[in-house]
C-alpha cells in the first residue's frame, strides 16, 4: 500500500508540474487561495516560544498563525524553530513583526513567513518599505539570503514567493484612518486590518460609539472599494459585514477556555457579542 506521504508529495509535484504547464504560478498559500475563493480566514495568536504549542495550534483548524513579535518576547530563532517544527500544518505562518525594517522582514520571510503584519501603519512610507523588503526583484529589493523557506515551500521557491507572501497592514489611529484610502489602493497591499481595541485606545473612543463607528465605516468603505481584503478581531466576524480576515485568541485564552469547560464550566464570554476584547485586559 503506498504510504500517504508518497502521495501528498506526488500531489504536489503534479500541482507543480500543471502550474509550470499552465504559465500560472504555484500557489502555497492556502489564506490566499481560500480569500480570492471568497471564504472568511480566521488565524490563532501566538506568543509563546514553545514548538509543540505552536504546533497544536497550526493543526487545531485555524486558517493561519498570527505570530505575535510586536507584543511578545519572541525571537526570530524562537519562530524559525516552532515554523520549522510544524512543515505541513494547515495553518499558515503570519507574523506581525515589530516594525517595517529590513531586518525584520528579511528575517520574518527567511524563515518561511507566508503573510507580513504591519503593525501601526499611519504612514504610506512604513507600507512602501514593507513591501519592497519582502519582494524579491524586480517588485522589490528582498536580498537572496539563507534559511527555511526552500524546505518549507520548495525549490522554486525564489520564483513563486512574490506570488504567495501577503501583506497586511493595521490601521490603529485615526492618523491610519486618514490614509485608509490611499493605503488600501496600494499596490502589494494585500489585507486592511482595523485594530478594534487599539483605535478605541487612540481615538479615545469606544466600540459602539458614533465617532468609534465613523473610523472604522471610512476603513471598511475604502477597503472594499479597493477590493482589498478587510480584516478585523473575531468578534466581529459574525456581526459585521465585508470582514473575511480575522485575529483569533490565543494560546493562554484557549487553554484557559478549555479547563473551564473540561471543569464543567462555562467559557468567559464577551461582555457584548460583536465587541472585541481589550487586549492585554485579560484575567
Amino acid at each position: 500500500m503506498i504510504r500517504p506521504m508518497i502521495l501528498l508529495a506526488a500531489a504536489s509535484v503534479l500541482c507543480a508540474t500543471a502550474a509550470a504547464q499552465s504559465g500560472s504560478p504555484r500557489i502555497f498559500n492556502t489564506v490566499k487561495q481560500k480569500l480570492a475563493a471568497g471564504k472568511q480566514v480566521v488565524g490563532g495568536t501566538v506568543s509563546i516560544p514553545d514548538p509543540d504549542t505552536y504546533c497544536a495550534m497550526a493543526n487545531s483548524g485555524f486558517d493561519f498563525m498570527w505570530i505575535e513579535m510586536q507584543h511578545s518576547p519572541l525571537t526570530y530563532q524562537d519562530v524559525a524553530h516552532m515554523v520549522g517544527a510544524c512543515k505541513g500544518a494547515p495553518a499558515m505562518p503570519f507574523i506581525r513583526v515589530p516594525d517595517a525594517t529590513e531586518g525584520d522582514i528579511q528575517k520574518a520571510t527567511d524563515l518561511g513567513a507566508v503573510g507580513i503584519i504591519i503593525p501601526m501603519v499611519d504612514d504610506l512610507q512604513k507600507v512602501q518599505n514593507a513591501i519592497k523588503f519582502a519582494k524579491y526583484p524586480p517588485l522589490g529589493k528582498r536580498s537572496q539570503g539563507g534559511g527555511q523557506y526552500g524546505a518549507l515551500w520548495g525549490s522554486d521557491y525564489r520564483q513563486i514567493a512574490n506570488d504567495n507572501i501577503m501583506i497586511v497592514a493595521m490601521i490603529e489611529s485615526p492618523a491610519g484612518v486618514a490614509i485608509a484610502d490611499e493605503l488600501a489602493s496600494m499596490p502589494g497591499v494585500d489585507v486592511v486590518f482595523v485594530a478594534s481595541t487599539d483605535l478605541s485606545s487612540f481615538s479615545g473612543k469606544k466600540q459602539g460609539d458614533p465617532e468609534y463607528e465613523k473610523l472604522v465605516t471610512k476603513v471598511h468603505d475604502a477597503t472594499l472599494k479597493a477590493k482589498k481584503v478587510l480584516a478585523g478581531p473575531l468578534a466581529w466576524k459574525a456581526t459585521r459585514t465585508g470582514y473575511t480576515f480575522f485575529q483569533g485568541p490565543g494560546e493562554t485564552s484557549l487553554i484557559r477556555t478549555g479547563a473551564k469547560l473540561a471543569l464543567g464550566g462555562a467559557p468567559v464570554g464577551e461582555t457584548k457579542r460583536g465587541v472585541a476584547p481589550t487586549e492585554g485586559a485579560e484575567k
